[in-house]
């Protein structure tokens, strides 16, 4: 049936820029420690890398879960209602995404993203691929709950959340998201989600900052989207890409150094960083069993089962958004 147009539930301004990337980049730009939430690495140029880095010798955790998309495939079959409405919250890559759909039987396919030319362009792929189901996609900050096309509000639902871009956020934000999912897809919905396993940190930290540069071509990006979005003028030049390894927070973070003392406007307001400050643009949070599990109970859904890849260094979850029960 091929694709629709889709919805578009971004807030814009006259200008055509997203309200809240301005007011997010403004707000953390004006912190002691200056950081800017991932999920605005996200344009269509900053998609697209990130699709590069898929692809990098030291970048595992996308074989992993591929390997397990294909491996696991008659499980997955087995244990998702045919006829349910897969619900991906980002836009679907080329690869894991078209495995899941082959694996099982959906009734149709929801992508949500917040990059729209990225979205469109997915979304177009794969209905190309899956002639005969429906692709509605929807631009949308899928961080807070999306109302989902009424074409599918009586199907089964799917959740599907590769890649553990769960991790990139910190616990109480995940935990946020976790429930907006819940009350997007509904009770009795289930949720697919990737997350990232703890393992050694030079395996870690090249992953994050590979010898190609594309990782940090990444997150320059941001920098240049501010510029280009936002009227503002941060030096490019004077700004490093750096992955650190916070044992503490078991997490990767990515950070934007500066080389030398520097001053910028953005919207017409001033920032200064001194030579080795940061700004801090990514988390990618690493899981355990245990970790994983209390994250999505927190986030109202019940794991039912887990896999893991050959080498044991990513997983996929199956939950459940069952009813909320009573005390205790």
């Amino acid at each position: 049936m091929g694709t629709q147009e889709g919805l578009k539930l971004v807030e814009r301004d006259e200008s055509g820029v997203d309200t809240a990337f301005r007011a997010d980049v403004l707000d953390g730009l004006s912190q002691p420690q200056k950081a800017i939430p991932a999920r605005w690495l996200y344009d269509d140029a900053g998609s697209q890398l990130f699709e590069d880095i898929t692809q990098v010798p030291e970048y595992y955790p996308t074989r992993a879960e591929t390997e397990i998309l294909r491996e696991r495939a008659d499980s997955f079959a087995r244990m998702i209602t045919p006829g349910a409405a897969v619900v991906e919250f980002g836009s679907g890559s080329s690869v894991k995404t078209p495995l899941l759909l082959s694996a099982i039987e959906p009734g149709a396919y929801v992508p949500l993203d917040i990059a729209g030319d990225f979205l469109r362009a997915a979304a177009a792929d794969l209905a190309r691929k899956f002639p005969g189901l429906p692709v509605y996609p929807v631009e949308a900050d899928f961080m807070r709950r999306v109302e989902l096309p009424e074409e599918v509000a009586d199907m089964p639902k799917l959740g599907f959340f590769p890649g553990s871009t769960i991790g990139n956020m910190v616990a109480r934000t995940a935990v946020d998201l976790l429930r907006n999912m819940r009350k997007t897809l509904g009770t009795g919905a289930r949720l697919l989600i990737g997350m990232d396993l703890i393992k050694d940190q030079a395996v870690l930290k090249a992953a994050y900052d590979d010898a190609g540069g594309v990782t940090a071509q990444f997150n320059h990006n941001l920098a240049r989207r501010i510029n280009r979005e936002l009227d503002a003028d941060i030096p490019l030049d004077r700004l490093h890409h750096e992955a650190r390894w916070n044992d503490g927070f078991a997490r990767i973070e990515m950070h934007l150094v500066a080389d030398a003392d520097i001053a910028f406007e953005i919207d017409g307001q001033r920032f200064a960083m001194k030579r080795g400050d940061t700004i801090h643009t990514e988390n990618s949070h690493k899981f355990d069993r245990r970790t994983a599990n209390m994250l999505l109970l927190a986030g109202g859904w019940e794991p039912i089962e887990r896999w893991l890849d050959a080498g044991e260094r990513f997983s996929l979850i199956l939950a459940e958004a069952r009813p909320t029960p009573g005390a205790p």
